[in-house]
């Protein structure tokens, strides 16, 4: 045996070339035979972005090109920015050669088949999602949602209702919306703000009560009156309820009889419970009993209480 072939060990030995074969080539040759007709959807890779279209890779013999106006109807949208290299995206084949050999697809003709699942998905997922004001209407504003046109009603923009002529505030601001109503039919999508406004507004609220302590005292004004009590807002976002049976001492068939909207009353803190502040106004007369009678004195039973000068200072050593 050669001196070459003894030092020959199999760390040493080089591994076997490998020789190609057509199954190496098993998923090209298959994507090269399908057949691609115009309204098929396809969904590819993003392998390039420029500011006036996308292209992908189908898998196919040739890429698939997406040009701006076939991708959304927003015309806000900013391709360069929003889209990035990896994304998969489904389209419609609208053309099979451009005129330079490539496939031209529609996002859009594609969302309109699966945009709605996915908006209808949302809707009852409840679903947070976030948008940009792009224009401004009668009544509302404008955002689109998986390139489709919703309306935020002026309603549902904040939690207090804005006015027309303040609309145009809004525009170019980024909100988080639900989809609140989703009709493919119509062509209708309404989107809102405020059920999450609302929400988040309950859970600070319940943070600030949490940390109120029972036998506050403290000034507010009757926001509402009801047959049963008087709301009191006492600042900072806080509000409490004194019931009926907690305005005064005497008994009264409705608070209006003793209060109205607007009044500066002082209430005291007497339960906390559920996010929810119970508050009184007849238990501060007991705090006023009890300031009183901290501050009586005593004289000893011993002692006569006099009227002149001489017997105040009878007792007093200088």
């Amino acid at each position: 045996m050669s001196e070459e072939l003894k030092n020959v060990t199999p760390e040493t030995a080089e591994a076997p070339e490998h020789v190609e074969s057509m199954d190496d080539y098993k998923e090209e040759l298959e994507a090269s035979f399908k057949q691609i007709h115009e309204g098929d959807i396809l969904t590819g890779t993003v392998i390039g972005v420029s500011e006036t279209a996308i292209t992908l890779d189908l898998k196919y013999y040739t890429d698939g090109i997406i040009r701006l106006e076939d991708f959304t109807n927003d015309p806000n949208f900013n391709l360069a920015e929003d889209i990035h290299t990896g994304d998969e995206i489904s389209a419609t084949v609208i053309r099979r050669d451009d005129g330079e050999g490539h496939i031209l697809l529609s996002a859009k003709e594609a969302n309109e088949v699966l945009a709605w699942d996915k908006l209808r998905s949302y809707k009852a997922e409840g679903t947070n999602l976030k948008v940009k004001v792009a224009g401004i209407v009668k009544s509302g504003v404008v955002a689109y949602l998986e390139g489709i046109r919703g309306f935020i009603p002026a309603s549902k923009l904040s939690l207090n209702y804005v006015e027309e002529d303040d609309l145009n505030d809004w525009l170019g601001k980024e909100l988080e919306i639900r989809v609140i109503a989703a009709d493919e039919e119509d062509d209708h999508l309404v989107l809102s703000a405020r059920e999450i406004l609302r929400e988040k507004a309950d859970e600070e609220r319940k943070a600030k009560v949490s940390n109120v302590e029972i036998g506050l005292v403290t000034e507010g004004t009757v926001e509402s009156i009801q047959p049963y009590g008087a709301f009191i807002d006492l600042g900072n976002g806080l509000s409490g309820l004194v019931h009926v049976s907690q305005i005064c001492e005497k008994r009264i068939k409705t608070p209006a009889a003793v209060l109205k909207v607007g009044d500066k009353v002082k209430v005291k803190v007497i339960n906390v419970k559920d996010g929810k502040l119970s508050l009184s106004m007849k238990a501060l007369n007991d705090v006023a009993a009890e300031e009183i009678q901290e501050e009586t004195i005593e004289l000893p039973e011993t002692e006569a209480v006099g009227t002149s000068l001489g017997s105040l200072f009878a007792n007093i050593k200088l």
